[in-house]
């Protein structure tokens, strides 16, 4: 362990643009890896709760399988609430204000990736 980051995942366990599930301290996270970066960030999606780690990375904005709402992993930022458009999309932000997804620091030391919880 390193000052409150934990070990999650192996380097090698992940190719460019693959992400993965993880549960760290009871927490189910996602870990993902553009180029030589890695990314943490909470797996669920917060409009209707979406796995994330079944979703789709481009760069590093990351879609959800459900109502393909995107988050940059990044900073976590919304990129799109939901593909709905019109009164759908309009009654889905106000029953599901956008929110933001949390992401987690990540540290590489070897070939293990740390997280924080």
């Amino acid at each position: 362990m390193t000052d409150d980051l934990v070990d999650a995942l192996n380097t090698n366990e992940l190719n460019d643009g693959e992400m993965k599930k993880v549960s760290v301290g009871g927490q189910e996270l996602l870990i993902a890896r553009v180029g030589d970066r890695f990314y943490c960030a909470q797996n669920r999606c917060p409009h209707l709760g979406g796995d994330l780690s079944r979703g789709t990375l481009e760069g590093t904005v990351i879609t959800c399988p459900n109502h393909h709402s995107q988050f940059d992993l990044i900073d976590g930022h919304v990129v799109r609430w939901t593909s709905f458009s019109g009164f759908a999309l309009t009654l889905a932000k106000s029953v599901k204000p956008p929110r933001s997804i949390v992401v987690h620091p990540t540290r590489i030391e070897g070939d293990k990736i740390f997280v924080g919880k």
